[in-house]
């Protein structure tokens, strides 16, 4: 009998998973993710896991017709595909975090009757969590008054690397393992004036920019550790004082655990928006700020580093909520004994 984990394609959603997984020791763990995205790089060597699956699929939101019937098509053969696994895996729950890649394991899930547990990780809900909320055994959201529980899963080392900033001695960019032009190009714009104040940079370009930025750095001559994909988040969130990132959920939860004041920039064609309401949340607490990309200027950025982070960083510290990920654990294992 085992606990079945799916969803992905993106970094914010695998990172739900990876906080739960390692709450749950000692149990036979069986994920299911898609060949497309980051699903593999994530987990199919992680021993967490008795079992790794990976099926073909692509989303369907923002396809042409002939993309959307080719995904449609590539659904209901993973569907049947997830619908074998889960009744070889012998599983007794279904946990999904959303994205294209968790369809097939879900859909599976509910034509066998096998209780499905949805984690919402956004402030608008995603398609396919919004067709299968009804049908879920329980859903899970930070920003759901409903939800039975509202934690957010953060791995416990962002808690304990957490402190209360200052001054602003290292700032960090944030446009995850895919990058963003809109951070990397501000980054580079504000990197001359950095320097002049003696501020440190840390700069996450993306695995497909890095030569680019790390050369445009050496072209104006300032140093700045330049990376794409890292395992070691936690420990470049912890050195910063200041970030500036994009608003997907697991970063920005991730950032307001370790208490670190952020400037965040929306990616403007996230489903729903949801980046912007991601980030509404916290901005509307006075814990953050957000300015969307067309109003990116260097003298925005610099000003609020003149602003009172200890105030903001105390802040995020009392809005997040602890033990996320064990309290999701402890639901999995009650439902998969029931």
């Amino acid at each position: 009998m085992s606990i079945v984990m799916t969803g992905g394609g993106t970094g914010g959603h695998l990172a739900i998973i990876k906080a739960v997984k390692e709450e749950l020791t000692d149990q036979d763990l069986v994920y299911i993710g898609s060949t497309r995205g980051q699903d593999r790089a994530w987990f199919e060597a992680d021993e967490a896991f008795k079992s790794c699956y990976f099926l073909s699929t692509q989303g369907v939101v923002n396809q042409g017709f002939f993309g959307k019937v080719k995904s449609l098509w590539m659904l209901l053969r993973a569907t049947l595909e997830a619908r074998k696994i889960l009744k070889k895996e012998q599983a007794k729950v279904v946990f999904c975090v959303g994205g294209f890649s968790a369809a097939p394991t879900s859909f599976a899930a509910k034509i066998l009757g096998i209780p499905l547990v949805i984690h919402e990780q956004n402030a608008t809900m995603g398609s396919l969590n919004r067709l299968l909320r009804p049908y879920a055994k329980a859903f899970i959201s930070s920003y759901d008054m409903q939800s039975a529980i509202r934690a957010y899963p953060i791995k416990q080392e962002f808690f304990e690397r957490a402190r209360i900033r200052s001054k602003v001695e290292t700032i960090i960019f944030l446009g995850g393992s895919q990058g963003a032009r809109a951070i990397n190009r501000l980054a580079l714009d504000l990197a001359p004036m950095l320097k002049e104040r003696g501020i440190k940079i840390i700069h996450q370009a993306g695995e497909k920019n890095i030569q680019e930025v790390r050369q445009s750095y050496r072209d104006i001559g300032i140093e700045a550790e330049v990376f794409g994909f890292t395992t070691e988040l936690a420990s470049f969130m912890e050195q910063a004082d200041f970030a500036v990132a994009r608003a997907g959920a697991s970063t920005l939860w991730e950032l307001a655990a370790i208490a670190c004041p952020t400037l965040f920039v929306p990616y403007p064609y996230a489903a729903g928006d949801h980046q912007y309401h991601n980030a509404k949340f916290l901005e509307e607490q006075g814990a953050a700020w957000i300015l969307r990309e067309g109003e990116l200027s260097t003298s925005k950025v610099l000003s609020m580093l003149d602003e009172d982070m200890s105030s903001r960083s105390k802040k995020l510290q009392s809005l997040v909520e602890r033990d996320g990920s064990r309290k999701i654990a402890d639901l999995l294992l009650k439902i998969a004994k029931e």
